[in-house]
This record gives C-alpha cells, sequence and structure tokens, in this order.
C-alpha cells in the first residue's frame, strides 16, 4: 500500500522538483547535482523494493499481534485521524532513536549523506530500514487496535508529507511554523553545524519537538552546511548504504573486545559521524 500511494502522488513529487530546479536555476544556483540524482532515485527504488518485501513478509506477524489488541477501534474519519496522530508520535522518536542508536543510524545516516538540499533529498532512503528495524516502532498502533493496513496508510501519508520539507527554496511559512515541520524546521535538522545537530526530529507536526526539548529555530544569519562529518561519496547508491554498517561490524567484530564493548559498537552512539 505504501508503494501504491507514494506512486500516486509521485507526479507532483516531480512537478515541484521541476518547480525548485527552474527556482534554483533563476538565482544561479547549481545545487541539482545530476549524479546524486541519479543515486537518490536509486535509493528511492531500493528503499521502495525492500519496503515492499518487508511488509509482504511482516503482514503475518502483524496480522497474528492484532489478535491481542486492546480495543477494536471502529473505522471512521477521527479514528484514523488519531491514528495519523498517534503515528507521527511514533515517528518521532523513531527517529530520534536513529541518531541515537548506531543500529538505526545505519540506516539513517544515508538520508544524511548528501551535502546539498533539495527535494530529491527526500528520496535518499536506505533499503536496511527493514533490518534495522523502522516497523517496531509502529507495532503499538496495532497493539492499540489499528489494523494494520490502516497502519500502514498513515506510516505512507507520514512519509509522503515528509517529500514537501525538503527544500532551501521555500522560506518560512507563518503561523504554519507553530505546528507543522516546515523547510525551515527540517534545513536545521540536516544541518551539520553544531548548534543543530540532532534537532527537529518532527514527521509532520513539529510540536512533539518543542514538548520533548529537541527543537531549534532557522537562524537566518547562519549558513547551513549539510552532510556528514565522514567522507562519503554523494552518488554512489551501493557506498551510501552499506558504509556505515561496514564501519560498525568492524568495530565489532575486532578481536580482543569484551561482549559489552561489541554489542555498544552496534547499539550505543554514533561517534564522530555528524
Amino acid at each position: 500500500m505504501e508503494v501504491l500511494i507514494l506512486l500516486a502522488i509521485s507526479p507532483l513529487f516531480f512537478i515541484s522538483m521541476l518547480w525548485e530546479y527552474r527556482r534554483l536555476r533563476q538565482e544561479g544556483s547549481q545545487d541539482y547535482n545530476w549524479k546524486e540524482l541519479a543515486c537518490n532515485l536509486t535509493l528511492a527504488g531500493l528503499h521502495q523494493s525492500a519496503d515492499l518485501i518487508a511488509t509482504l513478509l511482516l503482514m503475518p506477524f502483524f496480522l497474528w499481534l492484532y489478535q491481542y489488541r486492546l480495543f477494536d477501534i471502529q473505522m471512521s474519519l477521527a479514528t484514523v485521524a488519531l491514528a495519523f496522530l498517534l503515528q507521527d508520535f511514533c515517528y518521532y522518536w523513531f527517529h530520534r532513536a536513529s541518531h541515537h542508536i548506531n543500529w538505526l543510524w545505519a540506516s539513517h545516516i544515508v538520508h544524511h549523506s548528501s551535502q546539498h538540499m533539495n527535494f530529491t533529498t527526500a528520496f535518499r532512503q536506505s533499503l536496511t530500514y527493514p533490518v534495522s528495524g523502522m516497523w517496531i516502532f509502529w507495532l503499538p498502533l496495532i497493539l492499540i487496535g489499528y489494523p494494520p493496513a490502516t497502519v500502514v496508510l498513515v506510516v505512507s501519508v507520514n512519509l509522503g508529507f515528509q517529500f514537501f520539507v525538503h527544500t532551501r527554496v521555500i522560506k518560512r511559512l507563518g503561523w504554519l511554523e507553530h505546528i507543522f515541520n516546515t523547510p525551515s524546521h527540517h534545513r536545521v535538522h540536516h544541518a551539520r553545524n553544531p548548534e543543530y545537530i540532532d534537532k527537529n526530529f518532527a514527521g509532520v507536526l513539529i510540536i512533539w519537538d518543542k514538548l520533548f526539548g529537541t527543537f531549534v529555530p532557522e537562524n537566518d544569519s547562519t549558513i547551513i552546511r549539510y552532510g556528514v562529518r565522514e567522507d562519503v561519496t554523494g552518488w554512489r547508491p551501493l557506498q551510501a548504504t552499506f558504509h556505515h554498517w561496514q564501519h560498525i561490524f568492524s568495530r565489532a567484530l575486532a578481536p580482543n573486545q569484551s561482549l559489552k564493548s561489541r554489542l555498544y559498537c552496534l547499539f550505543g552512539p554514533p561517534a564522530n559521524t555528524r
């Protein structure tokens, strides 16, 4: 379902990319790198294929878990809206955890590895998210009583929304800045400036960051530097996908370490990557 929803709105994605490209060219910016564009689209295809396979493989488990739901929730506009709100809350914690746990960061670093910030950056995703366990964060919704198909639906809508916050062209959006994740807020998230690192984890609603102390507004006087500290070639899909996995496993499998040290390499915080 996720793939079908994203395919359905893909024309809007590409119209937005063309509009952004024209705007950047008018400003004299060379922000669109065609090798990186090809890489980002390749990564998107690999990510969606892996997600589709993972959903098919995991659906029997989701349906089994659904038997133990706490409530029988009747689907209506109100309950689906509540599901969207709850999933956005879960996404905030997934996203925050992805910046603080190596096992999750190994997937998420792919999205941050570009030194550019444009709509194509939204496509820069990892095929290893099912391995790192992104889907675990959606299990509470199934246990509460939402059918797995509804959970997949709200996850898809959430991810579709996030495409539109990956741009430098759109500045601030007035009162929307107080409630929603916006391009301004998300530019902060993708920055590697010290004052911006690990801030603004929102998917759709910025209120979670404000509630849990991870919100920082964009400072117009700050020149944002995007990307990660690691030397990652921006247009090689396989290198972008697997370089941090290789890094943490090479550390975890190094000789003369305790089990605790090995586990820390895999599940401890990322070091010196942002």
